[in-house]
């Protein structure tokens, strides 16, 4: 029976617990998108709290696909420094890291002011987004640039990759049927909605090669109308199975406006209803062989423990909850059965309209972070 605080090995990554720090945009790089002391020690202090796998908040791949400012960037060899600082960051203090890599899409800030957001179809929201649709010479440039991305990390020392495809980002909008309305051959049926991000996927694994750890996050739902469903879902994982991936972090919901079912679900579950993804981590379960990631809810040690006896998951991965108190896995590991003090009342996202970073003003100062 799987064990939380044993060790795995991720395609020769050796991970010291099945703990995952799931990536939150911390906006803690600079204005150039470097990232600040701030960010290093923010993400050494995981891996102080013992988190076995720290993947980082998405660093955008093109300037163009920013989701805004003082968010991280990978799009070239200038971001090499910052992002080696990163690595070194967290391997000093005893952790493991891996870099998200994402393009927003059509949810895209771009700093330029040459620079528009781009997405799979033009269409019509509010408040109103200008852009424009995705050529084919931009999906093989984008394909590229994840590539690139991806190789630039390896570099600098990050022990794996995460490929961003979940929460209706750029290649969450070409699998969903919502913002897909493409009549060429990547649009339609899932087969052709999945060629790009399949494509980016091979990319990676092309540039960062046979040996180094290549993860991707993906959406269970994305609880619109019309929307990837579940079933679609599985297939998206079985192709990415296929693809040579070696894990899979299951999520859901949407970044759009006003979306009733954002990334990030205000309220506090308890029980059964404590895990978002539960019902679809287990027809995952039944389909797809590679390990599975699952975000969303967990907020309990022994319902972390339930889901790896059950077989829903092999790597549990947390966000708020390591907001709240960054050394939570450490108290869980000393044996503290305490539950996150995290509420889920989205008070860390707060700060974020002032263009501030992430923080829990409920517990600040509470919390174990300086133990």
């Amino acid at each position: 029976m799987p064990s939380l605080f044993e060790s795995t090995v991720l395609r020769g990554l050796t991970l010291a617990n099945r703990i995952v720090r799931s990536a939150t945009n911390e906006r803690l790089a600079d204005e150039d998108g470097l990232a600040s002391p701030e960010l290093v020690a923010a993400l050494a202090d995981l891996a102080r709290g013992e988190v076995g796998l720290v993947i980082s908040g998405h660093a955008a791949v093109t300037p163009e696909g920013r989701a805004g400012a003082k968010q991280l960037l990978a799009h070239d060899d200038s971001c090499l420094p910052s992002l080696t600082a990163l690595a070194r960051g967290v391997h000093d203090a005893g952790g493991a890291i891996a870099l998200q890599i994402a393009h927003a899409g059509i949810f895209a800030q771009p700093s330029g002011p040459d620079l528009k957001p781009l997405g799979p179809s033009l269409l019509s929201f509010d408040p109103p987004r200008s852009g424009r649709v995705f050529t084919e010479e931009d999906i093989a440039r984008t394909a590229a640039a994840f590539a690139a991305a991806a190789l630039r990390g390896k570099r600098a020392g990050f022990d794996a990759v995460q490929i961003h495809a979940a929460h209706t980002y750029l290649l969450g909008q070409f699998l969903s049927p919502f913002f897909n309305k493409r009549t060429d051959s990547y649009g339609g049926r899932l087969k052709n909605r999945a060629r790009f991000p399949l494509g980016v996927v091979r990319a990676v694994r092309a540039a960062v090669g046979p040996d180094y750890p290549v993860l991707v996050k993906i959406n269970s739902q994305d609880f619109l109308e019309p929307g990837l469903q579940v079933d679609e879902s599985v297939e998206i994982g079985v192709m990415l199975q296929e693809a040579g991936v070696d894990c899979i972090e299951i999520s859901g919901g949407s970044v759009l406006p006003g979306a009733a079912v954002p990334p990030m679900r205000r309220g506090v579950e308890s029980g059964e209803d404590e895990v978002y993804y539960r019902e679809a981590a287990r027809v995952f379960r039944r389909h797809v062989r590679i390990p599975l990631m699952l975000v969303g809810g967990i907020r309990r040690l022994d319902t972390a423990e339930g889901l790896l006896r059950e077989g829903l998951a092999d790597y549990i991965a947390l966000s708020r909850p390591l907001i709240c108190d960054p050394h939570l896995v450490r108290a869980w590991r000393l044996g503290s059965a305490d539950a996150s003090a995290c509420v889920s009342d989205n008070a860390c996202c707060g700060p974020r309209k002032e263009g501030l970073p992430f923080a829990c003003p409920t517990f600040a100062g509470k919390t174990r972070s300086g133990q």
